[in-house]
Parts: structure tokens; sequence; C-alpha cells
């Protein structure tokens, strides 16, 4: 590299690609910034076989229970997870899974992710902030700049699967997921009431209009078996999702039921605890959506 005219805001670089109008050969600090990020980037997904983007139309249909729950069961199959929590305004994972500690870090080494177990690593924004009650209030640049970081400056390593739990919507977090991993599935997640459904119609048409490919659909709080009298009770409806996923040519994953257990230890953040209950009706709804999964 070679400074020119005294401008310090123009390297010349050979070969570098990018140029600053009007300067030949010229380029940019900030893009040279930019295409080293790119560039680590890419080393750090190569070590990474899949990548799900967990996503909903609408907040309050369990999305980040499902992409939590998804992480640990398929970490205790013997994978390697990373879990990804870009709700940069409403982070849950955290406090789902009881995390009390933050990102890794040894002087002159490589950041590391939390540690949730042998198999599964954890990164969110609530672990970077002092106060877990802090509002983060921060245009899409930053937002942008932040998930970025989180995948190039984090050491991730080799990972089976990376579950990504975005904001609902199709928003700047899900839109920069979608640019920086391009061979990102998606996993988009409903519950059975036509108002979310409404929702899930815009998220599916956001995935075909950015080329991002849909692995498929869950609906989640899918009917509610009486404790007393073991009756199906359809709380929120039944068969939106299945009748949706047809109407709309993508594969449906499965229903998972509503649990009041899966409730409480959600607030609890002892949602580990429940994988261990084979007999679950959750689990053996999850179990299935994992066989799909891993099929694909």
């Amino acid at each position: 590299m070679e400074e020119k005219n005294g401008n310090p805001d123009e390297i010349t670089l050979r070969n570098a690609g990018e140029k600053v109008p009007g300067n030949t050969g010229k380029i940019a600090p900030a893009n040279i910034k930019r295409m080293e990020q790119e560039t680590l980037i890419k080393e750090k997904l190569s070590n990474i076989q899949r990548k799900i983007l967990v996503m909903s139309g609408k907040g309050g249909v369990g999305k980040s229970t499902v992409a939590a729950y998804t992480a640990l069961m398929l970490s205790q199959k013997g994978k390697k997870v990373g879990l990804l929590d870009v709700d940069l305004h409403g982070p849950s994972i955290p406090r789902l899974l009881n995390i009390q500690g933050g990102l890794e870090f040894q002087e002159g080494g490589p950041l590391r992710p939390h540690s949730f177990s042998e198999n599964l690593k954890v990164v969110s924004m609530e672990m970077v902030l002092g106060d877990k009650d802090t509002a983060v209030i921060w245009r899409g640049p930053l937002k942008i700049s932040a998930i970025k970081q989180f995948i190039a400056d984090i050491e991730w390593g080799a990972l089976d699967y990376l579950i990504i739990d975005a904001p609902p919507g199709t928003g700047d977090e899900p839109l920069t997921v979608v640019q920086t991993i391009p061979d990102a599935e998606a996993l988009i997640v409903t519950t059975p009431q036509e108002i979310s459904l409404a929702d899930v119609r815009k998220s599916i048409n956001f995935c075909r209009q950015v080329n991002l490919r849909i692995l498929g659909l869950v609906e989640n709080m899918s009917g509610f078996a009486c404790p007393h009298c073991s009756e199906q009770i359809n709380i929120f409806g039944s068969g939106g999702g299945s009748r949706m996923a047809k109407q709309l040519e993508v594969p449906m994953l499965g229903e998972i039921p509503i649990n009041p257990e899966m409730v409480d230890m959600g607030d609890r953040g002892d949602l580990a605890v429940l994988t261990e209950k084979d007999d679950l009706e959750i689990n053996k709804a999850y179990k299935k959506i994992l066989d799909e999964i891993e099929k694909k």
C-alpha cells in the first residue's frame, strides 16, 4: 500500500477491485475494512455446514422458544450447534436458557461464544449489555454492523448447524442475515389462527423475493391436550399451517402442541430439562421436525 497526494483518506491498492470514483487505483479506507470483513465472514461461514434462520411474520408465536429448543435437541443428538440471537431489541435466548455469563475472551486470543454445553454455543446482544434492561435504540446501519460483527469477529469454530433467531417481520435483521449468509435456509414459525398466518404469507414472499431457501413451516401452539380427560382442545384453531403450506407450496415440517410445562420452564430458563423427557408430546413433535430438517 502506498499513500499518494498527501491525502490520508485515499490509499492505493494493487488489484484491490473497488475504487474511489475519479481516482484510478484508489480505494477508501472504509471500503478496505468492509472488504476485509467480508473475507473474514466467508472464512468463518465455510466452517459451518448449515445455517438456519428462524423467522415469524409476527411476534408472540413462540419463535425464540422454537429456535432455542431446536438448537438444544440438535446438540443433544451430538451435533455441533451455534445459536445466534439477532433479535437486538428483544433478545430472549439468554433468558430461555438461563445464561448468566457473557462472551469468552482471552487476552491476545479470539472472541468466543458462550459455551452452554459441550455441543452448544450461544451469542446474543444481551451478553454485551451491562444492564439487561437497557433499551437498544439503533437505526438500521448499527444493527447491520452488529450482526456482521457477530459472524465475523466471533470464533464459532466448526459447526454442523448455526441456528439464527431473528426478530418478527422482514426488516433489517433477517435481510442482513440473508445478504451476509447467502446459503441460509428459512424455518418459518406460525400459530394456527388466521391473523398469524396472514403475516406468515409475507415472510414466505420475503424469502422468495430474496432467494432464501424455505426449509419449511412449523405450526406452534397447535392444540392442547386436557390434563384431566386428554381431550384435544384447539385453542387457536386447527390445521391453518397445513392449509397454508399446501396453498403456498412450502414443506410442512410439523405441529407443536401447547405445553404448560414448556411455558414454565422457559420462564425459569430451564428448557434443557424438558429435552430429557422422551414421553412428552412436544418432544415427539420436535423429533419429527428434526428428522425432516436433517433429510433436507
